[in-house]
């Protein structure tokens, strides 16, 4: 036992005290709450100059849809100049109808000397739909037809409630459970091929270094593989726990900034931002609100679970290839079929977000080979505790039948020189005594 702790003890120090590891636990946090507060700031920055469109309406029934914003505004005209084409105009765009869009649907342009950008095609779209709709239900005569028309246009989004086990409710949001559930699936997934690929990286070369000859005089190879496969994982789990406390740390500050730790009291937020309470809408809020309501403890506790066992049945795996080979070149005939499983594992995780009951999603959830990725999108969705704890429950029992089925090949594999092995010969060094 001592030995093992010896070689957890190297590969952790090994790799904690890289200044690589340092550089790349430190930044990932502030990359990842870029990720999230970058698009918010420039989210939040108006435009410092608005483009000009001139609008040439020859029925005088479409220009008053079209509403000036942040980023156009819109000028009637007479009718086509010649000046509109010239590099000294101030329109970057002209706006002709001729005649009514009902009867001669294709009586209208838009004139530019650049590419129109989509925004701007989208708002006149829109524009000239909302008159022309208004114009067709005109010819049917219906009584009161702008009262009809403004009650009609009103959208409804009925609200979503969960009970919790003691009765009470709270407000929920389906969205925010599959965001949460996919970017802990993205994180296993991730976390999975990176030390995953350490452990075979750390295998082929003190074979390669014939380092290992040495190291096996000491200790035994089942030994130095699980002190391998620990300690790198101890790595994963100490990088993902610092991780964890610099993004609390960070999201907190930020959101003391924009205003969202404020989320329990909207005219707070509000007054945060510098904005009037009455004129903010309370989806953000509500977002908020479902974010605070997942079981987070339990989604950790699940992840972190879910991440030790898919780490020890890939680690595993991908330390008896790495015993097993001798040139990196070899590696890719048994790489590709694991890196298809987890791409196959992470579409099944896209995929089960919408039908979290459905046949893909439990099985995927019970093959352990797939099981890590895809149930952190199911336990986002509230799946039934007993799925979870039968699929943990397999997930370990796999990983540790791996762990000594790739003992067998590893300490046969380790000091096998100059011939490439075959899948056949791989399954006879399991049976070796």
């Amino acid at each position: 036992m001592n030995k093992i702790l010896i070689i957890i003890h190297r590969e952790f120090m090994n790799r904690v005290s890289k200044k690589s590891f340092i550089i790349l636990t430190i930044l990932m946090p502030f990359i990842f709450a870029a990720l999230i507060f970058v698009p918010l700031m420039l989210s939040m920055v108006k435009s410092d100059k608005q483009k000009d469109i001139a609008i040439i309406d020859h029925t005088g029934k479409y220009f008053h849809q079209f509403k000036n914003d942040e980023s156009y505004r819109f000028f009637p005209q007479e009718k086509m100049l010649d000046e509109f084409k010239s590099d000294t105009t101030t329109f970057c765009a002209v706006i002709e109808i001729k005649s009514d869009l009902v009867k001669n649907p294709d009586d209208a342009a838009i004139y530019s000397k650049k590419e129109i950008p989509q925004g701007l095609s989208k708002i006149v779209n829109n524009a000239l739909n909302e008159q022309i709709r208004h114009d067709k239900l005109l010819n049917y005569n219906i009584p009161e037809l702008p009262a009809i028309m403004n009650d009609f246009n009103k959208s409804y989004s009925i609200k979503t409630i969960k009970w919790n086990e003691d009765g009470s409710e709270n407000e929920s949001n389906a969205s925010i459970a599959v965001a949460a559930g996919m970017i802990l699936t993205f994180l296993i997934y991730m976390f999975v091929m990176s030390y995953g690929g350490m452990v075979m990286q750390s295998v082929m070369e003190e074979k390669a270094n014939r380092i290992v000859e040495l190291m096996i005089s000491s200790v035994k190879p089942f030994q130095l593989m699980i002190g391998k496969i620990t300690g790198i994982g101890l790595v994963g789990i100490f990088q993902l726990m610092i991780w964890g406390i610099m993004l609390v740390v960070i999201l907190t500050i930020a959101g003391f900034t924009f205003g969202v730790s404020a989320a329990t009291n909207p005219d707070m937020m509000m007054s945060a931002q510098g904005i009037q309470p009455y004129n903010n809408p309370e989806g953000a809020v509500a977002i908020l609100n479902s974010i605070h309501n997942l079981n987070l403890p339990y989604l950790g506790g699940i992840f972190i679970l879910n991440f030790i066992g898919g780490y020890l049945v890939y680690a595993s795996i991908f330390a008896a290839i790495g015993a097993s080979i001798n040139e990196s070149e070899d590696s890719q005939q048994f790489m590709m079929p694991i890196v298809l499983l987890l791409i196959f594992g992470l579409y099944a995780s896209i995929y089960s977000a919408d039908n979290p009951d459905g046949p893909l999603a439990i099985w995927c959830s019970m093959i352990p080979f797939t099981s890590p990725i895809v149930s952190m999108t199911r336990v986002a969705l509230d799946a039934p505790v007993w799925h979870t704890i039968v699929s943990l429950c397999i997930l370990y029992i796999s990983a540790f039948t791996l762990i000594w089925v790739s003992g067998k090949i590893y300490r046969v594999g380790i000091l096998m020189y100059g011939k490439k092995p075959s899948i056949k010969e791989m399954i006879k060094w399991i049976t070796y005594k």
